[in-house]
């Protein structure tokens, strides 16, 4: 049985006048081609779908059993092609993203922000998370993408640069370090330190081992998230080290930051996808928007 569309529209534009005239009017054929096509319709059932009088035109039996299925078919068909038009013109869809804490409090709301502005109809849902849970989420498909830094992946994850970027140091206004054009490390670690728990400080303490000689990264206190850190670091207790992407919330606890230098530490950011499961034009049109976003900033150092 080969039925065609052509032969399924016909069949509806017909039952719906009940005219020849009217129906290949209204499908913009002539009336023998719409003839011809409910011709084929019938042969590819073995059954009369229409009675044909000199008079009138009227549905089988088996034509009026037939319609409301057809009838319906056509509706969920055109229905999809609509929602998949929109989704194409961005006129509709979700986008699920998975990033740490620091970042989802800090650049992504602006982001998500700007691009409301922009695309007003594509719902955003921002899922923050641990650092170590952002490329389980992509890689279950809870998320469309995730953005962290750096890490291992199985071979199923594409990972894109978002950014590479140093570490600042983040203190008091009132702090001896705001008095300085550029800070080291050595100087830096010569103040209590507040640092984040896990990988980290374990990756920071690696990569500063052979760097300095005479002082090692001892953190006075390790908490779990940076908030707290800046929260400390303004109670006075003692400075902290980060990225610059978070200095809205650096301003917003109204403390300072100065780029460390000697070493000079990098992290790199990445938008992690699913190798088999190409972005929707929603959540693609949303990674393009954040990459334009970071270029715009002023820490972003290409």
């Amino acid at each position: 049985m080969n039925i065609t569309l052509r032969q399924l529209r016909a069949f509806v534009a017909l039952a719906q006048t009940a005219s020849f005239t009217d129906a290949a009017a209204s499908l913009h054929v002539t009336q023998s081609a719409l003839s011809g096509l409910i011709k084929e319709l019938e042969l590819a059932l073995c059954v009369q779908v229409v009675n044909r009088s000199t008079r009138k035109v009227s549905l089988s039996e088996v034509g009026r059993e037939f319609y409301p299925l057809v009838a319906r078919l056509l509706q969920d068909l055109d229905g999809a092609m609509e929602t998949i038009t929109d989704l194409k013109a961005l006129k509709r869809g979700l986008v699920r993203i998975a990033a740490p804490q620091l970042m989802s409090a800090s650049v992504l709301p602006e982001v998500i922000a700007g691009f409301r502005q922009e695309c007003p109809d594509i719902e955003i849902r921002l899922g923050d998370c641990m650092v170590e849970h952002v490329l389980s989420k992509v890689h279950s498909g809870e998320v469309d993408f995730g953005v962290g830094p750096e890490r291992e992946s199985s071979a199923d994850i594409e990972a894109q640069t978002l950014f590479e970027i140093p570490f600042v140091v983040v203190f008091r206004p009132d702090h001896p370090l705001s008095t300085r054009k550029r800070v080291t490390w050595d100087e830096a670690l010569r103040y209590p330190v507040i640092a984040l728990k896990g990988e980290f400080t374990h990756r920071l303490r690696v990569d500063l081992r052979d760097s300095l000689h005479d002082k090692v990264l001892n953190p006075a206190n390790e908490v779990g998230f940076m908030t707290t850190a800046f929260a400390m670091v303004s109670a006075g207790l003692g400075v902290t080290t980060c990225l610059p992407y978070a200095s809205s919330l650096i301003r917003l606890y109204q403390l300072n930051s100065h780029s460390l230098v000697e070493p000079v530490v990098r992290r790199k950011f990445l938008v992690f996808t699913r190798r088999d499961r190409p972005l929707s034009p929603a959540a693609q049109r949303f990674s393009e928007y954040l990459l334009d976003f970071i270029k715009r900033q002023d820490w972003y150092t290409p």
